[in-house]
């Protein structure tokens, strides 16, 4: 990219306002050729971000941020926003440890007036600031930007039932690319298609408009037949849309890639004193073949190459292993069910879907309502297991409760992307499931550490346990593991030699991994350590708190939050034993984990080995000193 191209000089939302339609699209084409180099070192976003450039130029060319305030929906489409907000040279650290974020964040710039990472919230949040102008007095108009997938969320018809009834403007952006991640379903995603294929709409009524605003009025008779016209002819044009129905003026569908037909429609919707929406027609990966040929495959990525769009071949990750054990226990039981909100490919749910076209469920991006329909096919007698990233799972917490746990339904939660998740930062990490389960009743949680463990889990999950059952594991691929270690799927395991050693590493999950590599180096440090791997986080088998309490040292590490973890749990039942000897809790507590790779977060958490080994090694003495109690929390 030329040092002195069009995108050099634009330093800020102002500077695109007396460019013209030709330069604003040099521009375009300028950004997405940065977009695709960015993306195609850091990672990230690509598809979604390829598709709203256009929309995206055209808001800043109509509206002057940040007086007015643009609000986006869940946010992954919002590079282009970045780069005409002050942000372009920033753009190579984006996803980077202490780098842009790769989603709108309040705290990175006074042009994201609200930050976001999942979906179906922008229509809530711009009706808000809306109301806190009106309140205070302060000028600007507000416009929420939120894509066809969450429209399946039901927040989005909160928002807009809220909006509906607004008597000042207020401007809803319907980008419809005709899909989220995975394709669109449900009833929602089928009515836009019938819009998409009746586009006359627009166009025509605004012919009409333009002819019956000339036609002198003569009367309150003529008034009367122009506007039963205006009605009728829309009537029998379009038969009008679920959006008017609900309050809104509606315009579209326009052509979310003619800058000059976006920048018109939208001048018209701001002059208007009422809710508008505005409906957009893109194309998920805009401008680059190989992402507009497979836009689920170029979503989001970790790297490619921009010549070949050739992508890394990852490892084995969890996620397919989960995807594969749940295939082999369907064969054989037709009660199986799988549900997914809107996230088949990133939850493994692949050849499920394809083998189990009737027993499969795509919900679209609508946690709540994935758990209870859950409980719904449990109430039926079916076996619901419903794959969903543990940030996503918050949104069923009230459903998880009331809906399953209290009836005590059969239904199975896999837990994806469990713990520490990366660079997609505070917004997406997995550290809460853990602490919002355990105060649930009726629930048991289990925690494998190896692929080889995923299987027998899960059917322990499924068939051995009553009520609630989870199964959450990390993202990715596992990490190491002792070759002299064999996986029971028992309660717990405990690995290392008894004899002589006072000292005992209480974790779970892939911090197990961690946990053996530490005790190999305390050893050379002449520190003698066994290791407690709990398989079922909960409940906490008693035996294991009994084990433990043999040791004179129990350290606890922990990839999720202190407070409700399993840390305090096993550290209240130390006490309910006895114990007299020191325990040690590491977890994380009192802050957001920001993004960073998941190797350089754990380091900084002393949570890999490394952080393990510093902490025991200062607290435990070679020679049998004495190690005093307390917590550790990042």
């Amino acid at each position: 990219m030329q040092e002195n191209c069009l995108l050099r000089s634009v330093a800020s939302p102002r500077d695109l306002k007396g460019l013209s339609i030709d330069e604003l699209e040099v521009l375009c084409a300028q950004i997405r050729e940065k977009i695709i180099e960015t993306v195609s070192k850091n990672g990230g976003h690509l598809a979604s971000n390829l598709g709203a450039v256009e929309l995206t130029v055209a808001l800043h060319k109509v509206f002057d941020c940040p007086q007015d305030q643009i609000v986006w929906d869940v946010g992954h489409q919002c590079y282009t926003h970045k780069i005409l907000t002050g942000r372009l040279d920033q753009l190579d650290t984006i996803r980077q440890e202490g780098g842009l974020s790769g989603y709108p964040r309040r705290d990175e710039s006074v042009y994201d007036p609200f930050g976001c990472g999942h979906s179906s919230t922008s229509i809530s949040a711009a009706l808000g600031l809306l109301n806190a102008k009106e309140l205070r007095d302060e000028p600007g108009k507000v416009v929420a930007v939120i894509g066809d997938g969450a429209l399946s969320g039901g927040l989005a018809y909160e928002g807009i039932n809220n909006a509906g009834a607004c008597k000042r403007n207020f401007i809803v952006v319907l980008n419809d690319n005709k899909m989220s991640i995975s394709r669109n379903v449900g009833s929602m995603a089928r009515y836009l298609s019938g819009i998409r294929t009746r586009g006359i709409y627009l166009k025509t009524k605004s012919a009409v408009d333009k002819i019956l605003s000339k036609v002198p009025v003569l009367g309150n008779l003529t008034r009367k037949i122009i506007l039963k016209s205006t009605s009728t002819l829309k009537n029998l044009v379009y038969n009008g849309t679920v959006f008017e129905n609900l309050g809104f003026m509606y315009y579209g569908p326009v052509d979310g890639h003619n800058l000059r037909e976006l920048i018109k429609v939208l001048q018209v919707a701001k002059q208007k004193e009422r809710p508008v929406l505005v409906h957009v027609n893109t194309v998920k990966g805009k401008g680059y073949p190989f992402a507009e040929k497979n836009p689920k495959s170029f979503h989001c990525l970790s790297g490619f190459n921009i010549k070949t769009g050739a992508k890394g071949v990852p490892a084995g990750d969890f996620s397919a292993v989960l995807g594969k054990e749940l295939f082999e226990i369907a064969k054989d039981d037709d009660r199986i069910c799988a549900i997914t909100a809107a996230m088949k490919l990133g939850t493994g749910l692949k050849y499920f879907a394809k083998r189990f076209k009737d027993r499969f469920f795509d919900v679209g991006i609508a946690e709540g309502h994935a758990v209870t329909f859950a409980s719904g096919l449990a109430a039926g007698g079916m076996i619901p297991v419903f794959a969903v990233y543990s940030t996503f799972l918050q949104r069923g917490y009230d459903q998880i409760i009331h809906d399953a746990a209290l009836q005590r339904l059969k239904i199975v939660l896999a837990i994806d992307r469990a713990g520490v998740v990366g660079v997609d930062g505070e917004t997406h990490q997995g550290l809460f499931d853990v602490s919002f389960l355990n105060a649930i009743p009726n629930v048991t949680v289990f925690a494998p550490s190896f692929f080889e463990e995923v299987g027998p889990m899960l059917r322990k999950a499924t068939y051995e346990v009553e009520g609630v059952a989870a199964v959450r594991y990390p993202r990715g691929a596992q990490m190491y593991k002792p070759e002299d270690f064999a996986c029971s799927c028992e309660p717990f395991d405990v690995y290392g030699d008894l004899m002589g050693c006072e000292t005992v590493i209480v974790t779970y999950g892939r911090m197990f991994s961690q946990a053996c590599l530490a005790k190999e180096n305390l050893r050379l440090k002449r520190i003698k350590t066994c290791v407690i791997k709990l398989n079922r986080i909960k409940p906490i088998d008693s035996a294991a708190v009994l084990a433990a309490s043999n040791f004179k040292n129990v350290f606890l590490f922990e990839e999720g939050m202190l407070s409700g973890g399993v840390g305090e749990r096993f550290g209240y039942e130390l006490t309910q034993v006895g114990f007299g000897g020191n325990f040690h809790l590491t977890a994380v507590d009192g802050a957001f984990v920001a993004q960073a790779t998941v190797e350089a977060t754990l380091h900084k958490l002393n949570l890999d080995a490394d952080g393990m080994e510093k902490i025991i090694a200062q607290r435990v003495d070679a020679f049998g000193g004495q190690e005093k109690a307390g917590c550790s929390a990042v």
